[in-house]
């Protein structure tokens, strides 16, 4: 990547949120509904951790690894979720998991396809762009 092929973007951190999605819950739609309720338009996934049922990853070749549960563990994630134009959430999430052999895993949650197991604990930070 050459310095042309940058976007900067400034602006200020807001609010932390510390929040719990609840079991059979979607992780990657549980994040975007945590930002909807509380008005976070931006934010910078800190961190998590939790159980899944199973885990979805995508991998480098477009195609995804299923990690089989019961109880898969998240040892953590990062990622950010902006807000679209149509006004909804979109969270990129990507984690290390380890399966119930003690492997690990990582890579980014496939939407729609991490229900959780137990509980996930998320850490939020809100980004307020310069722009907005």
């Amino acid at each position: 990547m050459t310095i042309s092929d940058s976007n900067i973007e400034t602006g200020a951190l807001g609010r932390v949120v510390y929040a719990r999605i609840a079991p059979n819950e979607d992780l990657v739609h549980g994040i975007e509904k945590i930002c909807v309720t509380n008005g976070i338009r931006h934010a910078f996934i800190r961190d998590g951790l939790g159980s899944l049922v199973d885990a979805a990853l995508h991998n480098t070749d477009g195609s995804f690894q299923h990690i089989k549960g019961p109880a898969v563990e998240i040892v953590n994630m990062s990622g950010e979720v902006r807000t679209l134009k149509d006004g909804s959430a979109q969270a990129s999430v990507a984690g290390v998991v380890t399966d119930r052999e003690g492997d690990v895993h990582g890579g980014p949650f496939v939407a729609g396809a991490n229900s959780i197991c137990m509980t996930v604990e998320v850490t939020l930070e809100e980004r307020l762009p310069a722009d907005a």
